[in-house]
């Protein structure tokens, strides 16, 4: 899952972007509603943090703007304003939540966990489920026929979007955009690597084989 922030102040930006990838994210980070709006525009995201107050383009306008291209992401709204007033502009303008600092990190993680969901549709807000593979999300844990399957947090965080988007070819560029928070030369090994070392674990001494390869394009999971 890849996030969005835009937050100006360093030291936020880097206390919930670390909070956010220790938590399984991939996360960019843009320090300017300017550099936010081209970032939306550019990649995909599952979910948006944007602080209110903004250098260029503030948190509010930069939301406007996006909803009326059409952008659909789930946003939270980070504000030092805790007026009911102010919170009620937070969500005409197109956000989604609102969160006042100073926060706990739970919270905000949680909230944007909740955003993701409901924008997903999905009905069951703690796992997720492809045939006889089973994910905790708030464990970590994954079983495959009920045996725990052990995963480093990159082989689990590939997996998580290989199930969220079960029977969908994924190619490699889209697996180092969700998986890695930063670019990578779509031509390196990197995903092959882990491709392999989730294979070994999930579909070594199991049938049928779930983690397949599409030829000249990408990966499937396919469900049985």
């Amino acid at each position: 899952m890849r996030i969005l922030i835009v937050e100006d102040n360093e030291q936020i930006a880097g206390f919930v972007r670390q909070g956010l990838q220790e938590s399984g994210f991939s996360v960019d980070v843009a320090a300017t509603g300017t550099d936010g709006y081209a970032l939306a525009m550019e990649e995909d995201f599952d979910a948006a943090i944007v602080d209110v107050m903004l250098p260029g383009l503030d948190g509010l306008e930069l939301i406007e703007r996006l909803r009326q291209r059409g952008w659909s992401v789930p946003v939270l709204i980070l504000s030092a304003r805790r007026t009911v007033d102010d919170r009620v502009r937070g969500l005409q303008s197109g956000g989604d939540d609102y969160l006042t600092k100073p926060f706990a990190f739970a919270e905000l993680l949680a909230r944007v966990q909740a955003l993701i969901r409901r924008a997903s549709g999905s009905t069951e807000p703690t796992s997720l489920t492809a045939g006889p593979i089973r994910l905790d999300l708030l464990t970590r844990e994954v079983t495959r026929a009920g045996k725990l399957v052990g995963l480093q947090p990159r082989e689990f965080n590939l997996l998580e979007y290989l199930m969220r988007n079960p029977g969908r070819v994924v190619t490699k560029s889209m697996i180092l955009s969700h998986v890695w928070d930063f670019d990578f030369d779509p031509q390196t090994n990197v995903v092959d690597v882990l491709i392999h070392r989730l294979r070994r674990k999930i579909d070594h001494n199991f049938e049928p084989q779930m983690i397949q390869t599409v030829r000249g394009v990408g990966y499937v999971l396919r469900v049985p």
